[in-house]
């Protein structure tokens, strides 16, 4: 099942795409393509997009052990002229637009492709999670404003591994500038109990990890 984010619920909890079968399924940053396997699985015409040329192969290789087919390509998240204008179903990304650093140019690619009235579905880091030190110990303590807009990720000058920290009202703007209508909004809370992943911080109890926004495609 598609994932949204860390140790929070998957497609199957949050209900945000609906009924997939026969629908076309564009999604952007697709790594290994977990996601998109998933989709084809549940009748989907599943398209996947990554930058990364080894993590193309490696969701090639995933198709063919699940036996699934997904149209892969690799390319620029907001290179999208292979595909078709309003012919698209649902556009879907989780986590992946963090590393995008002009959104707008994404979100008008992504309105080009979809059909009027679509969802696009995506998941970021919280903006209100990159302010605390989620490896400090208790009490939490604050490391960065909320309103620095400057990357955030490790003290390195790859800059594929920096994340482009974006406030709440920030997305809305770009979202609604590029005509779309933000009609879900989520800030998952993780389950009180069971297993975790290998991500999880004990901050995640206390502080949103994780926003997910389903915006839907208005006008041409």
């Amino acid at each position: 099942m598609a994932h949204y984010g860390p140790d929070i619920g998957t497609e199957s909890d949050l209900r945000l795409l609906g009924d997939l079968r026969g629908k076309r399924v564009l999604e952007l940053g697709s790594g290994g393509a977990p996601c998109s396997i998933a989709f084809a699985k549940q009748g989907a015409i599943a398209i996947a997009v990554d930058s990364s040329a080894d993590l193309v192969a490696e969701a090639k290789r995933r198709c063919e052990q699940e036996a699934v087919r997904v149209e892969l390509r690799r390319g620029d998240l907001a290179d999208l002229a292979f595909v078709r204008a309003d012919s698209v179903d649902a556009v879907f990304s989780a986590y992946a637009l963090a590393y995008v650093d002009d959104l707008s140019r994404v979100f008008r690619q992504v309105h080009r492709v979809l059909k009027v009235g679509a969802p696009l579905v995506f998941s970021l880091p919280h903006p209100v999670y990159d302010m605390i030190d989620e490896d400090g110990a208790q009490p939490l303590l604050l490391r960065r404003s909320y309103f620095d807009r400057s990357p955030v990720g490790p003290d390195s000058e790859d800059i594929a591994e920096h994340r482009h920290h974006h406030t709440i009202a920030d997305l809305y703007t770009v979202l609604f500038r590029a005509s779309y209508r933000v009609d879900a909004m989520l800030e998952p809370q993780p389950a009180s109990s069971g297993p975790r992943s290998g991500q999880w911080r004990e901050p995640f109890r206390y502080v949103p990890r994780t926003l997910v926004i389903r915006a839907r495609k208005e006008g041409n």
